[in-house]
């Protein structure tokens, strides 16, 4: 079992409601093995050092944080994930809280993001998935034409259709408080319709760049309905705890600047405008993987910060975006897979530099710690960067 977490509950996280039948019931399941108490989170000065930066404050160090933090690099991570199915893992709140905890309590980042994946929220509007090992996320229901998009429902009532998000984040946030920053995440609008209707992960996207070019009202439709589900689910999880939100543009690189300003960015603006008009405080951080070549059009997104995949040097990126706007990233994650200890921390301080120096930018990696990545590797980035001062 999880550890004892402190009686009170923070004024700003609703009570939890009674948790419904879990989704993946429906899906294979294995017992789920007992979780031994583990050390809680130290608590810290500067716990709150990711959050002030994600509101635009210059900071005394940089913080950090990493995508897939949370993952197969560990090998605490895979005692979970080789016996566990994806579903299973994410949708049951005792093991979702502890594998989304394990890379803090290793390496002291200075955000916890939430074991979940951005597929995550389909299930609640009608479109099926699962995660297959060794293929990836499949999805199995059809989308191709208007009439598929007018079957799907609206996202509703979170906690009674994926209850498991409240009580893991509640958790989280309880665990985490006093620590670091709980982050939150969504997946943008037109990287979940490319999913759904490529039925799964895609080399090329051809599927859905047909639809965009022959049936494009289909496509607008698609991601508009995903747009308004994706902003009151990231709500939602702010709601139940998470303190940023970074929305994931997780396919850009399949956009051209042209498709990016006619599908993308329409959508994901307005799931960034619904977050922030539920969720004013919050910070929201953009990602476009692979949009480094249309830098300049993520400008106005809306978001409190941009987080620059590693395809483009941080100082040429800050040029780009101008000084107005706030950033992230942006360090080769390859660097991490097979860089010594001294060129992870080169290349940590250049990052460092070329976004202004210590304390002026949120520091991660594009697109996300790679399978395969050494362990320490990991902890020469994390020390790297909370230690770096010029």
């Amino acid at each position: 079992m999880l550890q004892v977490l402190p009686p009170q509950i923070p004024a700003q996280i609703p009570a939890r409601r009674p948790l419904a039948q879990p989704l993946y019931s429906a899906l294979p399941t294995v017992p789920v093995p007992s979780i031994p108490p583990s050390a809680p989170l130290p608590m810290r000065a500067d716990h709150d050092i990711l959050l002030r930066c994600a509101r635009g404050e210059k900071t005394e160090r940089t913080p950090v944080w990493l995508m897939r933090q949370a993952g197969r690099y560990m090998a605490a991570f895979r005692e979970y994930s080789e016996k566990i199915p994806f579903r299973q893992r994410s949708e049951t709140p005792a093991i979702a809280t502890e594998l989304s905890l394990q890379c803090a309590r290793e390496y002291g980042m200075d955000g916890v993001v939430f074991f979940s994946d951005i597929l995550t929220p389909l299930t609640a509007v009608g479109i099926d998935w699962d995660v297959v090992k060794g293929k990836g996320p499949v999805v199995t229901t059809e989308l191709r034409c208007m009439a598929d998009v007018d079957r799907l429902t609206e996202l509703g009532d979170v906690d009674e259709k994926l209850p498991f998000i409240r009580e893991t984040l509640e958790a989280l946030r309880r665990e985490t408080e006093g620590s670091c920053t709980l982050v939150g995440f969504v997946g943008a609008p037109w990287t979940l319709a490319a999913y759904a209707v490529e039925a799964g992960g895609t080399k090329d996207a051809r599927n859905v760049k047909k639809m965009m070019y022959q049936t494009p009202e289909v496509v607008h439709k698609l991601v508009d309905k995903l747009a308004v589900m994706a902003g009151e689910y990231a709500a939602h999880q702010v709601e139940c705890g998470a303190q940023v939100v970074q929305v994931f543009e997780s396919w850009a690189h399949h956009l051209s600047p042209a498709d990016f300003e006619a599908f993308a960015k329409p959508a994901a603006q307005r799931t960034i405008a619904a977050i922030k008009a539920r969720c004013p405080g919050t910070p929201v951080v953009y990602y476009a993987n692979g949009g480094g070549a249309y830098l300049e059009n993520q400008r106005d997104m809306g978001a409190d910060m941009i987080c620059v995949d590693w395809s483009v040097d941080m100082k040429v990126a800050r040029e780009r975006l101008g000084s107005g706007v706030l950033v992230s990233g942006n360090v080769d994650p390859g660097i991490l897979l097979g860089g010594t200890e001294e060129q992870i921390r080169a290349a940590a301080r250049a990052t460092i530099d070329a976004a202004g120096g210590p304390g002026c930018h949120l520091m991660n990696v594009g697109h996300g710690v790679m399978q395969g990545t050494p362990e320490e590797s990991v902890g020469y980035f994390v020390d790297e960067c909370k230690a770096y001062r010029r």
